[in-house]
């Protein structure tokens, strides 16, 4: 095996195993970033791309099932319309350069919104410090989706005011918690590992209650980047509105060259709980291979926070089972190269 294969491994394990410290460092960079506290119906809009977008997708659920804060999330270069002076625009681009974000903060500027940034550099950061915007840098040198950590860990931080009581004790407590959680997902007879097993070479979806939906995008992520793997992800109980069509009417042999993986948080309400059961029996009719992760926590950012550590071991056994370096995106890379920034359309 490549030199660079086994460092690119070794690599993203360190990064995944760093996961609780810049849970740590992130929230308190964000808590401490001199900003208007949040109040019940302030309006705060995201926006991030990629590995850098998904820290509001994680927190969505959380701030909507504890908050009165309205979290939106924008992975696009345009702005809604609904965003105004009374709006809080945080726009998160790990590297700094990333085109649509960069636009995005010049959007905010014209609809008056406040804005925040969150980046590790860049031009992003270069522009926050001309005009005198709130930075909240976070380390540089790694994947994007490495940063997640630090990502989530700061906007959570950010928006710890609009919450009944500050989640700074909660969360160091989370952090602690997760890491003795991670040493066993780091074995080769670890859940992780086991899952990964029962994945194998088939292509996965990762299925979750709404409250959870960011989670289940960033394991679809991960696999994808990691592993390079196509997945796929949906919402319970949406997808008992449609995609169970599909799955009723997939023939067993093409069935069976699928996998489905349940995320199950044990605070779920009877109701999603038996929905869940009703897929795995149809899904195991089908041949469909079924895996379950459970959150067994009864804190919703517990279960969040170990959901994130299992899926990022999950796709680096993946990784592992189909021999490729999870380090590099080259597909990303190409595309970059091919198309750079586009160009304004003139008016």
């Amino acid at each position: 095996m490549p030199a660079e294969v086994v460092d690119g491994r070794s690599r993203m394990r360190s990064l995944a195993a760093a996961l609780p410290q810049g849970l740590r460092d992130g929230f308190r960079a964000g808590q401490e970033l001199a900003v208007p506290a949040l109040d019940r119906g302030s309006s705060v809009v995201a926006v991030g791309m990629g590995g850098s977008g998904i820290a509001a997708d994680l927190a969505r659920g959380l701030v909507e099932a504890e908050t009165g804060v309205r979290l939106g999330l924008v992975r696009s270069p345009e702005l809604p319309r609904s965003v105004d002076r009374k709006t809080r625009v945080v726009l998160i681009s790990y590297s700094g350069n990333t085109w649509e974000t960069l636009r995005a903060y010049d959007a905010a500027e014209r609809a008056g919104a406040s804005r925040i940034v969150v980046t590790s550099g860049g031009e992003l950061a270069e522009r926050a410090t001309r005009d005198g915007v709130p930075l909240l840098s976070v380390p540089l040198g790694m994947p994007p989706r490495s940063a997640v950590g630090h990502l989530l860990g700061g906007l959570l931080g950010l928006l710890d005011s609009g919450f009944p009581e500050s989640n700074e004790d909660r969360l160091l407590r989370i952090a602690d918690r997760t890491e003795r959680s991670i040493r066993s997902y780091q074995s080769a007879s670890g859940p992780a590992a086991r899952l990964a097993a029962r994945i194998g070479d088939r292509s996965p979806f990762v299925y979750a209650e709404g409250a959870f939906l960011g989670l289940a995008r960033r394991w679809k992520t991960q696999i994808e980047e990691n592993a390079k793997q196509i997945a796929g992800f949906d919402e319970v109980p949406e997808l008992f509105h449609n995609a169970l069509v599909g799955w009723d009417a997939m023939k067993r042999p093409e069935a069976r060259r699928r996998a489905v993986v349940l995320l199950e948080w044990s605070g779920e309400s009877a109701m999603i709980e038996e929905t869940f059961r009703y897929l795995e029996r149809l899904l195991g009719r089908k041949g469909v291979t079924v895996g379950k992760a459970s959150l067994a926590a009864e804190d919703r950012l517990e279960a969040l926070i170990a959901g994130i550590a299992l899926g990022d071991h999950v796709s680096l056994f993946l990784a592992d089972r189909h021999r490729v370096d999870p380090y590099p995106v080259m597909a990303i890379v190409r595309l970059k190269a091919a198309v750079g920034r586009p160009r304004r359309r003139a008016r």
